[in-house]
């Protein structure tokens, strides 16, 4: 067992490891042209946060954190979800004293007690976004665009922007009403887990992935026939945007999110077979709610890696290779080690990948090792080179040889 991970967990080395890079760092180049800056918050926070933020209702309070108390018998959490640190930061750090609005990205590892399923680990890792101050529908829309861009850059097709309005507490009385009462005369076929649901937030339900459920649900009271003129006018201009900016969507009034904190827009990107990408949304008093001395509104959206990952190797999307090294240097002799090894830190210093022996392999061995590294040249470091002070690299591609002197080797990768 001490060699083995934990059920739900994740090693990342090798190949896989370099795909979640290059999409980590498509992630930090697109915030970057958005001007969204990183925020990195605590992996651990006090569990009220959660409960205040995230819901005491949700799945994820009630069945899925990771919760203990610590020495100082205070309850703690691992977080499960990247929104609520970020708006503790937020509101602790006094950037509402910035001006509006303050835009903030996180790439960071969630914990949730759940069964493992493709693309989603018990550690997962989102990369997530945090519009906070504005209004406008048209904060809604700069997610989306970046979300649609972010898809593009890594070559993925099958994911399609659903959108929907679940209203805000005006108008959400009325929709919990009549929901309640639909869902009262089909209560003995809901699920266990649902029937409570029922009693404290009815939302929920919508939300239900038993089959039962869903096909009860089907023909349920939608948010959006409930909306106020508010809501409805939010929802109205989202549309209007959308369709100026050219981003295809579709309504999808099955849309009410798993996590309490939202209002107005809800959002998911989601492929032909029914997986989500993305989800986001609007939580206008999710600041409220953290703090009831501040009234902030904001939207954000989270996304996970592993599930990232998943798409693209579902739709068989190659993602750049990892870069091979430019040059191995191959030593022949002791006598060699230091001369060998200065030109590697040269190199490397001026930004180039080089490689060299530490395993004492015979030159032969070495040059087997360089082809197994993919190295795009060669160079082999013994007496003569030493005593001309030049060498010969090898283009391991098209055998070409060219004669270089050691002290202006940088000029042969210029």
């Amino acid at each position: 067992m001490i060699t083995q991970r934990p059920k739900g967990t994740q090693d990342w080395y090798g190949a896989n490891m370099y795909r979640r890079t290059v999409i980590e760092r498509t992630a930090r180049e697109l915030c970057k042209v958005f001007n969204i800056k990183e925020v990195i918050t605590p992996v651990f926070e006090h569990t009220v946060l959660f409960q205040r933020g995230v819901g005491e209702t949700t799945d994820v309070v009630q069945k899925e954190m990771y919760t203990f108390e610590d020495k100082g018998h205070r309850s703690i959490t691992l977080k499960p979800e990247g929104t609520a640190g970020a708006i503790r930061a937020y509101l602790e750090n006094n950037m509402y004293a910035d001006p509006a609005p303050a835009k903030l990205f996180y790439v960071t590892p969630a914990f949730r007690y759940e069964q493992p399923q493709s693309g989603r680990l018990r550690q997962h890792h989102q990369f997530g976004v945090e519009f906070i101050g504005s209004k406008s529908p048209l904060a809604e829309v700069e997610l989306m665009t970046l979300v649609t861009a972010f898809i593009k850059k890594l070559g993925l097709k099958d994911a399609r922007l659903h959108i929907n309005s679940i209203g805000c507490a005006n108008c959400r009385k009325a929709y919990n009403e009549a929901l309640l009462s639909y869902l009262q005369e089909h209560e003995e076929s809901l699920c266990p887990t649902c029937r409570e649901r029922m009693k404290k937030n009815p939302l929920r339900v919508i939300d239900c992935k038993v089959p039962s459920c869903k096909e009860i649900v089907k023909d349920a009271p939608r948010t959006i026939d409930y909306l106020d003129d508010e809501c409805r006018e939010h929802f109205e201009e989202l549309k209007s945007l959308l369709n100026a900016m050219d981003i295809p969507y579709e309504i999808d009034t099955g849309i009410v999110r798993g996590l309490d904190y939202y209002t107005k827009t809800v959002f998911e990107f989601v492929n032909s077979e029914g997986f989500t990408l993305c989800g986001g949304g609007r939580y206008d008093n999710l600041v409220h709610e953290i703090d009831p001395k501040q009234n902030i509104p904001s939207v954000g959206f989270g996304m996970g890696i592993e599930r990232i990952l998943y798409f693209l190797e579902k739709e068989q999307v190659a993602l750049p290779e990892e870069p091979k090294a430019d040059l191995y240097v191959g030593i022949m002799g002791k006598q060699a080690r230091a001369a060998a090894y200065k030109i590697v830190d040269r190199l490397r210093m001026a930004g180039r990948i080089v490689e060299t022996d530490f395993m004492d392999r015979s030159v032969k061995a070495q040059m087997k090792y360089a082809n197994k590294l993919g190295a795009k040249n060669t160079l082999i470091l013994g007496e003569d080179e030493l005593a001309t002070g030049k060498g010969r690299i090898k283009n391991m591609e098209t055998g070409e040889q060219t004669d270089v002197i050691l002290q202006e080797i940088e000029k042969y990768f210029s």
